[in-house]
C-alpha cells in the first residue's frame, strides 16, 4: 500500500469495477491512499469535573448508544435497482425544459440522471467525511464533559455514514464525483479555525442542518428502496446531531461578547451562501459538455431548485434565531437571500423526544406472521 500526498484536491470522476473484480485485485502493490494535508491550530482541553450539567445533552448521547446501526447487518445489500430506470422521480427534474437537456437522446438523459445522482451522493459522502473530521476535533476542544461524550458518539455516527455512502457509490453506482469546491472551501474553513464554537456553528448548524433537509428530500424523491433505507438511517442520526448543536450553542452564544456574536453571525451567513452554491452540479455539466455558467443560472432560476433551496434553509434559519445569531446586522443579508421568512418556524431546540427515541426501523415492509 502506498500513500500519495496531493497538494490539489482531485477533480476527476472515479469509476469502480464490480465488487468481485475489486476483490481479485486487492493486494499491497495496487492499493493507494490519496491524502490532502490540512493544518488546524485547535486548542484542546481536559475536563476534570466529569459532571453532567445538561441532562438533554446526556440523553442525546444515550440515544446515540442505543440506536446504533450497522450497514452490514441492518441493510439488505442484495437489492439491485436497475440503471435502466431513472434514479429519482422525474417530476422533480430541474432540467426539464432546459434546451441542452432536451436536446439529448433518451439514453443520454438517463445517463445524465445517474451521473447527477452520483454527484449528489458523492457530495453527501465528502460532507460526511468532513463531519467525521470536525466531530473528532470537537471531542478535544469542547469544554464540557457532556459535549465531549456526545462528540465522541457523533464521530462514530459520521464514520458509519462515510462507510455506507462509500459502499453504495462503489458497489451500486460504480462511480464517484470529486468534492465540489464550495463544500471543500467551507470544510477547510471549519477544520482550520481555532475557535471551537465556530466549528459547532459551521458543522452542527449549517452543514448538518442543510444535510438533514437534503436527506429528507432525497428520501422522498429517490426510487431505489436500498437508498431510501440508507437515507432513513442516516437521517435519524443527523437529527440528533443538529438537536445537540442547537441546545449546546444556545447556552454558549449567550456568554459571548456582542463583537464575538456579530463575528459568528457573519460566518453563519457566509457559510449559508457557500452552501447555496454547493447545490450546483457544475462538474456534471462539464462532463456532458454543457456551458457550466448557463447551467448554473438555469438551476438557480428553475422553480424546482428555488423551492428546494428554500426548503433546505427551513432548518437553518430557525436554529440560527434560536441560538442568537440572526442579529440586526445579518438579517437584511438573509432577507436578500429570500430565506428570512422561516425564522419563526419551530427550531431543533424544541426536542421531539418521542421521534428521536423510536426503535431502530430497518424493514419498511415487515413480513406478516404465518
Amino acid at each position: 500500500m502506498s500513500i500519495i500526498v496531493t497538494a490539489k484536491t482531485p477533480d476527476s470522476i472515479r469509476y469502480f469495477p464490480d465488487a468481485d473484480d475489486i476483490a481479485s485485485k486487492l493486494n499491497e502493490d495496487n492499493i493507494q491512499d490519496i491524502v490532502e494535508i490540512f493544518h488546524s491550530p485547535i486548542t484542546g482541553s481536559y475536563n476534570w469535573d466529569y459532571s453532567s450539567v445538561d441532562g438533554r445533552i446526556r440523553k442525546l448521547y444515550r440515544l446515540g448508544k442505543e440506536l446504533n446501526w450497522n450497514q452490514e447487518f441492518d441493510l439488505d445489500w442484495s437489492q439491485n435497482y436497475s440503471q435502466e430506470q431513472y434514479p429519482s422521480d422525474p417530476s422533480f427534474n430541474p432540467f426539464a425544459g432546459y434546451a441542452p437537456f432536451e436536446a439529448m437522446s433518451d439514453a443520454e438523459k438517463l445517463r445524465f440522471a445517474w451521473h447527477y445522482q452520483a454527484w449528489t451522493l458523492s457530495q453527501f459522502l465528502h460532507g460526511e467525511q468532513g463531519a467525521l473530521l470536525v466531530a473528532s476535533q470537537l471531542v478535544s476542544c469542547a469544554p464540557t464533559f457532556d459535549a465531549k461524550l456526545y462528540a465522541s458518539s457523533q464521530t462514530f455516527d459520521e464514520a458509519r455514514h462515510v462507510e455506507t455512502f462509500n459502499r453504495y457509490l462503489q458497489e451500486k453506482l460504480q462511480m464517484m464525483y470529486s468534492i465540489t469546491p464550495h463544500l471543500k472551501l467551507l470544510l477547510d474553513k471549519i477544520l482550520a479555525d481555532s475557535r471551537w464554537d465556530l466549528k459547532f456553528i459551521g458543522m452542527q448548524i449549517v452543514i448538518e442542518g442543510l444535510a438533514l433537509a437534503a436527506f429528507n428530500t432525497m428520501r422522498m424523491t429517490c426510487l431505489d428502496p436500498l437508498l431510501k433505507e440508507i437515507i432513513y438511517l442516516v437521517t435519524r442520526d443527523e437529527a440528533r446531531h443538529v438537536t445537540f448543536g442547537v441546545n449546546y450553542l444556545e447556552y454558549i452564544v449567550k456568554h459571548l461578547s456582542q463583537e464575538e456574536i456579530e463575528e459568528r453571525a457573519q460566518f453563519a451567513y457566509e457559510a449559508c451562501v457557500v452552501m447555496r452554491e454547493r447545490l450546483i452540479a457544475s462538474e456534471v455539466f462539464a462532463e456532458f459538455g454543457w456551458d457550466v455558467e448557463a447551467g448554473r443560472r438555469h438551476m438557480l432560476d428553475s422553480s424546482v431548485m428555488q423551492y428546494f433551496n428554500k426548503f433546505l434553509f427551513t432548518r437553518i434559519i430557525p436554529n440560527l434565531g434560536r441560538i442568537g445569531l440572526l442579529t440586526e446586522t445579518v438579517r437584511p443579508k438573509f432577507e436578500a437571500l429570500g430565506i428570512l421568512e422561516y425564522e419563526n418556524l419551530v427550531s431543533d431546540g424544541e426536542i421531539d423526544w418521542v421521534s428521536l427515541s423510536e426503535p431502530l426501523y430497518n424493514d419498511p415492509q415487515p413480513q406478516k406472521a404465518a
